[in-house]
């Protein structure tokens, strides 16, 4: 390379990096900005915009974004701590990442440990006693599962004077004590409150496995999804039947009701959602398996797998066991999980 090159070359690099600091000098002036408005003040292409600034900008964390297409807007992001993540230890820093998700008010989806310290800052709390907390918190509830699975037939057990199925599991709790929200219950609440596709393949690619798991386990040869009560264009759990792709027979469940649709979140006296259950979900299509498997997005009291499932065993459509098998479940006995 010759000396004339090198210079331009030198020279080229420094009004990149030049044009990208006055960047982030514009955009922390004005709070959010479009691509556009940031085309047409520098002066600049959206391609060279895009491919010397933005993308390195955002993915040295100089720069965060929010919205999808057309309508993105970028803004410098809060100060990262760096210090906080030196004080904590490899294994508690490894928990976080591999468990905590919140999704913002404003939309935005944060993982693991800046997710944590977003959540810490934004209470007020101490990162590092707080996430010492969250570790314990974790280790106390992971002791709830056996091969990635939650026993909720306990709970079933402790509600219901007669109970339909032969076992029930959870894939995660919805929430925990204190930290609210678990990673798949932060998933399901706005894949489903958002009907937001990408989340939705998103939790369900996470899903998969794990349902395929139980169906090898208990050689399950038909399934059932548990019908919406709520009206939306883009229902989670039909989502979730097609993209599972299952290769065995589906039995057809159709949500009913009278003048007034009464979603079960709504009700909160145990005997009103049973009666809720029993007379407003329908075998509408009569399979007969030897294992059955029922899956549900969210189990509160979990009258409607109970009744769901009572209703195949007084047709006799099960022949052997019947599982039920939810994303998310409560904790504790009877409980409302109102919000999905």
């Amino acid at each position: 390379m010759t000396v004339d090159s090198k210079l331009s070359t030198l020279y080229s690099i420094n009004m990149k990096t030049k044009t990208s600091s006055n960047i982030i000098d514009y955009i922390r002036g004005k709070g959010r900005v479009s691509a556009k408005e940031l085309v047409d003040h520098f002066g600049i292409s959206r391609q060279a915009l895009f491919k010397h600034h933005l993308q390195k900008l955002l993915s040295s964390g100089q720069l965060s974004k929010i919205g999808k297409p057309p309508k993105v807007f970028y803004f410098i992001p809060e100060p990262k701590i760096k210090e906080l993540k030196t004080k904590l230890n490899a294994p508690t820093t490894n928990l976080i990442n591999n468990n905590y998700l919140i999704i913002t008010p404003a939309g935005e989806k944060k993982e693991g440990l800046s997710g944590f310290i977003y959540w810490c800052q934004k209470n007020n709390f101490d990162v590092v006693k707080t996430a010492h907390d969250y570790a314990l918190t974790i280790k106390k509830f992971k002791r709830f599962y056996k091969d990635g699975l939650i026993d909720g037939l306990p709970k079933i057990r402790s509600s219901f004077a007669q109970v339909f199925l032969d076992k029930l599991f959870y894939l995660d709790f919805y929430s925990i004590e204190r930290f609210g929200k678990t990673r798949l219950g932060q998933l399901l609440l706005y894949a489903k409150q958002s009907q937001n596709t990408s989340l939705m393949k998103e939790l369900i690619d996470e899903l998969q496995p794990r349902i395929q798991q139980v169906i090898k386990k208990y050689e399950i040869e038909a399934t059932g999804f548990i019908p919406p009560t709520v009206k939306r264009e883009k229902q989670f759990m039909n989502a979730l039947q097609k993209n599972l792709r299952l290769n065995m027979r589906i039995i057809s469940l159709v949500k009913v009701s009278g003048d007034i649709v009464v979603p079960q979140k709504t009700l909160n006296k145990l005997p009103d959602r049973i009666e809720n259950a029993k007379k407003t979900i329908v075998v509408s299509e009569a399979i007969s398996a030897d294992n059955i498997l029922l899956i549900d997005d969210a189990v509160g009291s979990g009258a409607t797998l109970n009744e769901t499932e009572g209703q195949l065993r007084r047709q006799n459509l099960a022949r052997g066991k019947i599982i039920g098998l939810a994303i998310t479940g409560s904790f504790k006995g009877f409980d409302v999980i109102s919000e999905v």
